[in-house]
């Protein structure tokens, strides 16, 4: 019966949507049902406990439309309210900050690691924490990076201005041997083809870029077949998307990435969810 509950993905705006991607790759028969924190975004700069209040709201709401698993498709509050999260909630929960440090970690091949993320993400240490218990002889080197998520949010995915930020930080990275680099939030893979270039220019051939959008998708499949909860059928889902604010402007901005067509978003007032 759970099979055919749909799956809750949630981020604090429209990065989560390269977690959507992934899952609508890899799962083609389950059912999404996206929520997009639009009004509040970014988490980034945000406390523990406000992003960690907000993070239960959207469980509450995603509760109350029968999911059968939760993927936080943030990478802020999966370093900051995750726990929280797992500890109120009885639903299966799953992060993008685990499987994006495994994933570094394995694919190093000299134990140099950047990781770049939002200042909350950046200032938890959670993928710093996370790479060092996998192998603590790493040397893990973060980079906070503010502007990447509204620069995304504005459609700015290929503007001058997006590259000489990233340039700018990137450079942070600069003589310290980094080979694969994290990309710790949700958005930045919307900035994947810009930031090859410009990781490129700035520190040479041969690093990695390590999308956890990726690994959390082949996670989720790994967890549905073992609870016996894979959805079947040969029909393709209809998935349904959700914003606190923004639902037209998000629902264009869905459709120049999803490949499916995304014909409606609804506004959720998900303060009411406290």
């Amino acid at each position: 019966m759970g099979c055919g509950l749909p799956v809750g993905v949630f981020d604090s705006g429209v990065g989560g949507l390269t977690v959507a991607k992934e899952i609508m790759g890899r799962l083609p028969g389950e059912r999404i049902l996206y929520f997009g924190d639009t009004a509040r975004v970014p988490y980034g700069s945000k406390s523990k406990e406000t992003v960690t209040e907000y993070s239960r709201q959207i469980m509450r709401f995603l509760i109350s439309q029968e999911v059968k698993v939760v993927v936080v498709a943030c990478n802020t509050a999966s370093a900051l309210a995750i726990d929280a999260m797992r500890r109120e909630f009885e639903v299966p929960i799953l992060d993008v900050v685990d499987p994006g440090a495994r994933t570094a970690a394995e694919v190093t091949k000299n134990g140099s690691i950047g990781v770049i993320g939002t200042e909350g993400t950046i200032r938890s240490g959670m993928y710093s924490k996370f790479l060092y218990r996998l192998n603590p002889d790493l040397n893990v080197y973060s980079k906070a990076c503010p502007l990447f998520v509204p620069l995304v949010e504005e459609g700015w995915i290929y503007d001058s201005v997006t590259r000489e930020v990233a340039r700018r930080y990137l450079e942070e990275f600069q003589g310290k041997g980094v080979d694969t680099i994290v990309l710790g939030c949700t958005h930045y893979p919307l900035l994947r083809n810009l930031l090859k270039d410009v990781v490129r220019e700035v520190l040479g051939e041969g690093v990695t870029l390590v999308n956890p959008a990726v690994e959390t998708a082949k996670n989720l499949k790994q967890l549905l077949s073992k609870k016996g909860l894979l959805a079947g059928g040969e029909e393709l889902p209809e998935h349904t998307f959700y914003v606190s604010d923004g639902a037209e402007k998000f629902r264009s901005f869905a459709n120049s990435i999803l490949l499916c067509n995304v014909i409606e978003t609804k506004d959720v007032a998900i303060k009411t969810f406290e």
